[in-house]
């Protein structure tokens, strides 16, 4: 059974920093793409970072270009998204996922698997 569990998540001001954490289980994490996600209140779920799970290529949403930066742990099976000069808009329930294929994207729909979410709120 496949676990993913999101941690980090909270309230911060405006300009402040926060680091989450994906821990997973009951697969080869270091065999799959795996990507954060977060949807707020009203919005539909949009792509912030994924990261293959072989050659170090990262993609980034524009929104977050420059203050986000995703890395991973295959040795811990971890999942990280450090997350600097946090702006309002970035207030939003924080998911991470597994891809269920190896064509590295930002499309939520390819991904098959999901935490429950951590959240952040980020006040001005």
């Amino acid at each position: 059974q496949v676990l993913l569990v999101e941690s980090g998540g909270g309230l911060v001001q405006a300009g402040g920093s926060l680091r989450l954490s994906c821990t997973a289980s009951g697969l080869r994490f270091d065999a799959y793409d795996m990507g954060w996600f977060r949807q707020a209140p009203g919005k539909e779920r949009e792509g912030v970072s994924c990261i293959s799970y072989s050659d170090g290529r990262i993609y980034y949403a524009d929104s977050v270009k420059g203050r986000f930066t995703i890395s991973r742990d295959n040795a811990k099976n971890t999942l990280y998204l450090q997350m600097n000069s946090l702006e309002p808009e970035d207030t939003a329930m924080y998911y991470c996922a597994k891809a269920w294929n190896w064509d590295l994207t930002l499309n939520p729909n390819k991904y098959n698997y999901w935490g429950q979410g951590t959240q952040v709120t980020v006040s001005s």
